[in-house]
């Protein structure tokens, strides 16, 4: 049986208590998206380039119980690391139909493709327009087994050469560079379902093209596929109430009630002076746009830019996933997360719209000695600007002309 897809839990509430002591050090799952695993039990892959994690002494090499995976695969990050420069680096583009599940669900944020066959659609027309793409993993989070399903949350970073046309237009001849996190559950060999996001908006000004006029012309094409998020009065009631304070179980440090401590004081409540207890003096956010953010300060600077676009905004945690690191106070840590709200102010995403807006995003956390001491904060800039500039029912009835709506709209997998 696949993992249970999770609920999503909105950060506001106290939540369920996770205590995750467990002697034996062994996959834990208290909460119902707070996930645990040891990284003793897998090859992490750690930065290292795939070459050097393919040529990990066979000594060295952990095997975990992999029951319906191919026998090539020691553990999962194995798998994933394996299958990822098997269809890049190798073009081995037919590996897809084994490694992905005829039924897969891929969610870009509020944009979702269905079926084996638009991956290798997706696949085929990003090596078309990026034919060189050199793709460099830097880190595999994960948890699961091979009876509930595993689970892997994989960030990374392509290299490439824009040398044939694609979505965004005509072949331009530039080298980008784009940052990308993928989280996948899996099982019996096969993905079956898959939230990526990717930093589209560096993309595009890499490109040397306008983001807004782009998000334009991409909302009018998906305004059937990928319509606008509706709130309705539960929604609209919240917005005038305070989020609510979680409370820990204890003064105890424990690595999932110190990431939802994370999410309610800093991103639910906005209160940004907890960057200087939460975070190392000089930690190191990994943003979008290849952006680094060091130090207290400019972290908070950064976390009020994005907040002050959508002022009133929910934050929801989809899940969280803990990676131990020798000792509880140190952790990999990957949290899927979502801000829902009204574009009602000015910040990141420019002038506001009042359009109802959702920031999906992974964001990848290094936690030593009870801190952060590094992240990698990640969402799709341009998928928020193409909700920005949806047309309303009254401007797609003044627009004359017709559009076309993409039922794969995969721009750049």
């Amino acid at each position: 049986m696949v993992e249970k897809k999770l609920d999503s839990i909105d950060v506001t509430s106290s939540g369920n208590k996770v205590d995750s002591k467990k002697a034996n050090r062994t996959v834990k799952k208290s909460a119902n998206f707070i996930f645990y695993a040891d990284a003793d039990d897998v090859n992490m892959l750690d930065t290292k380039d795939d070459y050097d994690y393919m040529n990990i002494e066979e000594t060295k090499q952990k095997k975990q119980r992999m029951n319906g995976f191919n026998p090539e695969y020691n553990n999962i990050v194995d798998y994933i690391v394996k299958i990822t420069r098997q269809i890049w680096k190798e073009k081995d583009i037919g590996l897809i139909y084994d490694t992905y599940s005829t039924s897969i669900s891929v969610h870009k944020g509020l944009i979702n493709s269905h079926g084996v066959n638009e991956v290798i659609s997706g696949t085929l027309q990003t090596l078309h327009a990026f034919p060189d793409r050199k793709g460099l993993g830097w880190s595999v989070i994960w948890s699961g087994d091979d009876e509930a399903g595993f689970f892997t949350s994989h960030r990374g970073r392509s290299v490439a050469t824009n040398l044939g046309d694609s979505l965004y237009g005509p072949a331009t001849g530039k080298k980008v560079m784009f940052r990308t996190s993928a989280d996948c559950l899996i099982l019996n060999n096969k993905i079956y379902e898959e939230w990526l996001v990717m930093d589209t908006y560096h993309l595009i000004q890499q490109l040397g093209l306008d983001p807004v006029e782009f998000a334009k012309k991409m909302a009018k094409s998906t305004q059937n596929l990928a319509p606008s998020i509706q709130f309705g009065f539960k929604e609209t009631a919240e917005m005038g109430l305070p989020p609510k304070l979680f409370t820990p179980s204890s003064d105890e440090f424990e690595i999932g009630e110190f990431m939802q401590l994370v999410f309610n004081r800093i991103w639910a409540r906005r209160s940004f002076n907890f960057v200087r207890e939460y975070y190392e003096e000089n930690a190191v956010v990994h943003y979008v746009c290849n952006k680094d953010v060091i130090g207290v300060s400019e972290i908070q600077g950064m976390f009020m830019s994005l907040f002050a676009s959508v002022p009133n905004g929910k934050v929801i945690l989809e899940r969280v996933t803990c990676n131990r690191r020798g000792s509880d106070s140190d952790w990999d840590v990957a949290v899927r997360w979502r801000i829902q709200g009204v574009h009602e102010g000015t910040g990141y995403f420019g002038a506001p719209s009042g359009k109802a807006i959702d920031i999906a995003g992974i964001s990848h956390y290094k936690i030593r000695n009870e801190k952060i001491s590094e992240e990698w904060l990640l969402f799709d800039g341009m998928e928020v600007l193409r909700q920005i500039y949806l047309p309303d029912e009254y401007e797609s009835q003044q627009d004359g002309e017709s559009t076309m709506d993409d039922g794969n709209f995969t721009g750049v997998s």
